[in-house]
């Protein structure tokens, strides 16, 4: 077994979460669990959205598809925050050559 992989029971008797709720959430794909021997495993990288999902679900009450919702806009306003970035420092190097 990796070293980077997390057993799923592990993380639903920490989380105080279902088995059936992280499956619900590798069904719809918004986290990889993967089986090795008849086992589950969910990779160390993906704990941080895990948490995240539980939040969302535990605290704010928001369901599965509303939780899918919330992720993909928090993709897309990372990826439109990184265009800007990028943009603008275009715009610098073409301010600097005017100067």
């Amino acid at each position: 077994m990796e070293k980077y992989l997390i057993p799923t029971e592990t993380l639903c008797s920490q989380y105080n979460i279902e088995i059936s709720f992280v499956n619900a959430l590798n069904s719809m794909g918004l986290i990889q669990i993967e089986i090795i021997e008849q086992n589950q495993f969910i990779h160390q990288d993906q704990i941080g959205d895990l948490e995240k999902i539980i939040r969302l679900h535990h605290e704010l009450n928001v369901n599965l598809e509303g939780i899918d919702v919330v992720l993909n806009l928090l993709e897309k306003e990372r990826e439109l925050k990184d265009e800007l970035n990028s943009l603008k420092n275009r715009l610098r190097l073409y301010e600097d050559g005017f100067e």
